[in-house]
């Protein structure tokens, strides 16, 4: 591989060309890599971790100040909204007058207003509605379901470490899949796929390094050397992490390469009850990327156009992942899962 370079020795773009590209068909197989106890084993660990009954509900510029938001996490409705300071308000969707859906409600001046019979909610306790915990991490929403979660609460989630907001461009994709949490979970824990089922974003993946069975959370990082297709015999290697922080996330940081600090945070969050016939998961991704090239302040006044861009890759990418978590699913409701 050869990269791109300018007088003076400074890469002048984040490119390496190809001289000798492999064909799909004859790259090196992983199936004997991509142990099914090794991933098994990742998502013990992922879903052992507390989560403190935080759920992602969305990307927070999806939370506005004219109108309201619904939600639906485990079969509960939960309506989102911003009062007069711009704080994010979160409770049950359903009007404890009749019923009505508060998604389909008015916002004015940051009160709720129910359209069946004028009910007004400011986010505090009201004839019966309760506001649930929410937080606003400045790129996603979370919202707080003891009930459905379970656990031990904690004040905050588990928000992972990511670029500052200021130098970085934040982009979110959300899709929908008949599976588990879990089966997202294991798909992004199971990254030698990578090059086999993306070949269009993804060539030259190798694993360099896997946690042990019973590695402590500070160890608990599969290292991925790969290189992402530009265009033609062009891509960019890098070095990447992937770690699971709570039971329904798994991040993949940039650590060597161009965009070094990127982060990838996947988001796996159950729309159905645990006891549903065909249970439906949103996938929200955030996609956090920056550089230190000084061309990437010009990348961050363009940001609104690149947002579509970035969610559209990411799109490209889950029509493949979903469909596997969705087959993981099928075989795993059936008894015919093999791993």
């Amino acid at each position: 591989m050869r990269k791109l370079r300018q007088r003076g020795g400074r890469t002048r773009l984040p490119l390496t060309v190809r001289h000798a590209p492999v064909p799909w068909e004859d790259q090196e197989s992983t199936w004997r890599q991509a142990r099914p106890a090794a991933i098994a084993a990742g998502l013990r660990r992922a879903t052992s971790r507390p989560s403190g009954n935080w759920y992602v509900v969305g990307a927070s510029r999806d939370v506005r100040t004219d109108r309201p938001t619904g939600r639906t996490v485990a079969g509960v409705e939960i309506v989102l909204w911003r009062d007069g300071h711009g704080e994010v308000c979160a409770g049950s969707g359903i009007c404890p007058h009749l019923g009505a859906p508060l998604k389909d409600g008015a916002v004015r001046c940051g009160t709720l207003i129910c359209r069946w019979h004028g009910l007004a909610l400011d986010g505090s306790p009201f004839a019966g509605w309760e506001p649930w915990p929410a937080h606003d991490d400045g790129v996603l929403v979370w919202v707080r379901l003891d009930r459905v979660g379970g656990e031990e609460p904690t004040e905050l989630p588990v928000v992972p470490p990511r670029p500052l907001a200021g130098d970085a461009i934040a982009a979110v994709y959300t899709g929908v899949g008949a599976c588990e949490p879990q089966d997202v979970v294991a798909n992004r824990l199971d990254p030698w796929h990578g090059a086999w089922l993306h070949p269009y974003s993804f060539v030259d993946l190798q694993v360099v390094s896997t946690p042990a069975d019973d590695a402590p959370d500070a160890e608990d990082a599969l290292i991925v050397r790969v290189s992402f297709k530009v265009a033609g015999r062009a891509v960019v290697p890098v070095t990447a992490a992937f770690r699971a922080p709570d039971p329904r996330t798994v991040t993949m940081r940039i650590m060597q390469g161009e965009g070094a600090g990127s982060v990838v945070e996947t988001h796996a969050t159950p729309l159905t009850p645990t006891a549903a016939g065909l249970p439906r998961t949103a996938v929200v991704e955030a996609v956090m990327a920056t550089s230190d090239r000084p061309g990437f302040a010009v990348a961050r006044i363009l940001a609104p156009l690149l947002r579509p861009a970035m969610r559209s890759t990411a799109g490209r990418l889950w029509r493949d992942d979903l469909a596997y978590a969705e087959r993981r699913w099928r075989l795993r409701s059936t008894g015919r899962f093999p791993g």
